[in-house]
């Protein structure tokens, strides 16, 4: 543990979590597996937080009060050093507040505290978004955990399913240019159950709307399993590489990017969250983690 870290444990598993961007870059049991991706060649980052935005903007443009500001994909905490509110051996609270830098990019006041919570099941993240000053505060967050895809090395990638808690019959949405497509598309998911392949990811990422379930798992037939729950966010983003990599991203959204015909201005951009003055957010997601045999 250093300053640039943070370590906590919960049983048999220990986690990592960086104080730049609060990202958490390892998950690991005991016996020497680790369930997040090891920021390869093929992806930089473990998993981001995303905030103030989820995805991109038209043209990489926040517009407010007849200002505009330049804020690009998936916005800047993930970017920037959290500091340490709290360190316990299961247990790190982290927190980032606005500051000159972030007020030139996004002109909102914020505080945002990363709270992870570690057993010997799972590791919890309870994000708290506070509106510390005078104006509703307009804003998106989500999660990016990447895991190993195989999570088992060994094991073919097309093994691998997710399996929803409810049946999942509405439509996704698509990405072009990095903005959501005005077109809906038919669901891949059968029931509640998507057999994962690389070729799901070569129109970039999957993005369930209007999802009806607050988990999912991802697993084989055989060896460990990763389901990820959540409280709070209303979208859930699917996505690997569109090439090809050895990861999975399945992503808890509270916002989406920009509908591609939308330029306006960024308290009226859909999906957002409006907190009032003195008001907060929490959300939440869990990573638990066990075997099948």
């Amino acid at each position: 543990m250093t300053d640039d870290t943070h370590s906590i444990r919960g049983g048999a598993l220990a986690a990592t979590i960086k104080a730049q961007g609060a990202e958490l870059c390892s998950l690991k049991h005991d016996s020497g597996l680790e369930l997040i991706w090891q920021a390869g060649p093929e992806w930089p980052r473990h998993a981001p937080l995303l905030f103030p935005i989820v995805g991109r903007l038209k043209n990489d443009e926040l517009h407010n009060g007849g200002q505009t500001y330049r804020l690009t994909q998936h916005g800047f905490a993930r970017d920037r050093r959290f500091i340490c509110l709290e360190r316990t051996s299961s247990r790190c609270v982290l927190e980032l507040c606005d500051d000159a830098a972030t007020r030139a990019l996004y002109p909102f006041a914020f505080r945002l505290v990363a709270a992870y919570t570690l057993d010997d099941a799972g590791l919890e993240l309870m994000l708290t978004i506070s509106n510390t000053g005078e104006e509703t505060l307009p804003a998106s967050l989500g999660g990016h955990p990447a895991f190993n895809w195989p999570l088992k090395p060994g094991l073919p990638k097309e093994s691998y399913a997710l399996t929803f808690a409810a049946d999942e019959p509405n439509p996704i949405r698509r990405l072009e240019g990095g903005l959501l497509r005005a077109a809906l598309e038919p669901t891949p998911v059968r029931g509640k159950v998507l057999p994962l392949s690389e070729a799901l990811f070569t129109d970039d990422a999957i993005i369930l709307d209007q999802i009806n379930s607050s988990s999912i798992r991802y697993a084989a037939g055989q060896g460990p399993w990763v389901e990820v729950s959540w409280s709070g966010f209303r979208e859930v983003g699917i996505w690997s590489k569109p090439s090809g990599a050895p990861f999975l991203c399945i992503e808890p959204w509270r916002g989406t990017a920009s509908p591609a015909g939308f330029d306006g201005a960024f308290t009226s951009k859909p999906g957002v969250m409006h907190i009032a003055p003195g008001g907060e957010e929490i959300l939440s997601f869990r990573i638990a983690v066990g075997t099948s045999t």
